[in-house]
């Protein structure tokens, strides 16, 4: 049986949800954080108690992970702002093409730009190298990796990180908190 929760309300506790992640800095809490969090909305009357009105109490907390919050981080990382000020680039800089999955660009210059979270730095760097294989006029500019918390802060993770950068050849890896 498929949920229907009217637009309203679900556009209503997105945006709700969402502002308090942005208020608690969502992306730099750990699994065990964003539990708890879930928990809580699941059991707070304006959050669980709404959807309550729609939905099984033991589908509430999945509701929320899997369809309120899931397109929260992506979203979030969708702006090109930070990604280009740590490489200096100016953000009136022509797009040839963009990508999501994970987020990146081309620019006019043929420079390939990939960003996403620091744990897929595997990801990240062998989508540069995919975007710009054999396509004329391109180069593997730089990856960009964020939020570099845990074993990302070490140096000996991120020397090996950088040499597989260096291997695929990819210009610049910039490190953003």
């Amino acid at each position: 049986m498929t949920v229907r929760i009217p637009g309203p309300i679900r556009k209503g506790l997105r945006q709700k949800l969402w502002a308090i992640a942005d208020s608690i800095d969502w992306p730099r809490l750990n699994w065990y954080e964003k539990t708890a969090r879930y928990e809580a909305w699941t059991r707070a009357p304006e959050v669980g108690g709404l959807l309550a009105h729609y939905m099984d109490q033991r589908q509430i907390r999945v509701y929320i992970k899997d369809t309120i919050m899931k397109g929260y981080v992506r979203s979030r990382q969708a702006s090109t702002d930070p990604p280009f000020s740590a490489l200096g680039i100016d953000r009136a800089a022509e797009v040839a093409e963009a990508w999501e999955r994970p987020h990146g660009r081309r620019l006019k210059d043929g420079r390939v730009i990939v960003w996403g979270n620091a744990d897929d730095w595997k990801l990240v760097l062998t989508a540069v190298h995919e975007r710009s294989w054999g396509v004329r006029g391109t180069r593997p500019f730089a990856a960009v990796l964020m939020l570099p918390t845990g074993k990302f802060a070490e140096p000996s993770v991120r020397a090996m990180v950088q040499d597989a950068a260096d291997k695929l050849q990819i210009e610049r890896l910039v490190w953003l908190a």
